[in-house]
């Protein structure tokens, strides 16, 4: 796999993804092109139903495409076995949704833990990076709290922290701070971002909010099917896609 930092460190190259309905075939996805350089942090854009979920699926190597290549750092995967797939998703990728979906069992610092001793961190180490990354994240006091204790900005604050755990190359986030009030929704996409360029990441944030998308390096659009590189205005070829 290639180290050069001008490869990117996720690549989509044409693209497509259909799935059937009975007699009918529903295209999502119409020869998608679309880079992530590496420490670049890209906006996707577009309407419920749009796309954006499936086309995350796909980076994130959870979904095969129906046609086309998918690329992570280089190495050709969209036609990897399962294992490989697993692997990579493992070494190289992160995820956050929309929806925390915390181990209700477990305290803060706990679920942070728990993804890196999978990994086969040692306890120790473990616990030191969870409580870098809580504490970068603003949750100093609520490490010991379990999610139900915590208030939906605090819980995503930690499936962030859970994310970052395993100091993946590539971070999917599927609307991360969809399901959040706009101060608190503001207040946590801050940290993501701060977090994210201080470490050096790579990142794909699915987004309906404008204003978070234009704090990012650069935003895309799912419009039909195709993906759309917009400017900084939200503007291309003289149209608006606000």
């Amino acid at each position: 796999m290639s180290n050069d930092l001008k490869t990117p460190i996720l690549e989509l190259r044409n693209v497509y993804r259909s799935f059937k309905q009975g007699n009918q075939t529903l295209q999502v996805l119409r020869g998608v092109d679309l880079e992530v350089a590496k420490g670049e942090i890209v906006a996707l854009i577009g309407p419920s139903g749009s796309g954006k979920s499936t086309l995350l699926q796909l980076a994130g190597l959870l979904e095969k495409p129906t046609k086309g290549d998918i690329y992570i750092e280089g190495q050709k995967c969209s036609g990897a076995s399962d294992s490989l797939r697993t692997e990579l998703r493992r070494d190289y990728l992160g995820f956050v949704y929309q929806y925390h979906n915390l181990l209700t069992d477990f305290s803060a610092l706990e679920n942070v833990m728990i993804p890196q001793l999978i990994d086969g961190v040692k306890e120790k180490q473990a616990r030191e990076r969870a409580k870098w990354l809580l504490s970068r994240m603003g949750l100093e006091k609520r490490m010991s709290h379990r999610p139900a204790e915590m208030s939906g900005g605090e819980q995503q604050r930690v499936a962030i922290a859970r994310a970052l755990a395993n100091m993946p190359k590539l971070l999917l986030a599927d609307e991360p701070t969809g399901n959040l009030d706009p101060k608190t929704s503001e207040a946590v996409f801050a940290e993501l971002v701060s977090i994210v360029k201080e470490t050096g990441l790579s990142a794909l944030v699915a987004t309906h909010n404008f204003d978070l998308a234009d704090k990012m390096d650069r935003k895309v659009k799912l419009d039909n099917g195709q993906l759309i590189e917009l400017g900084a205005e939200g503007y291309i070829s003289g149209r608006s896609f606000y």
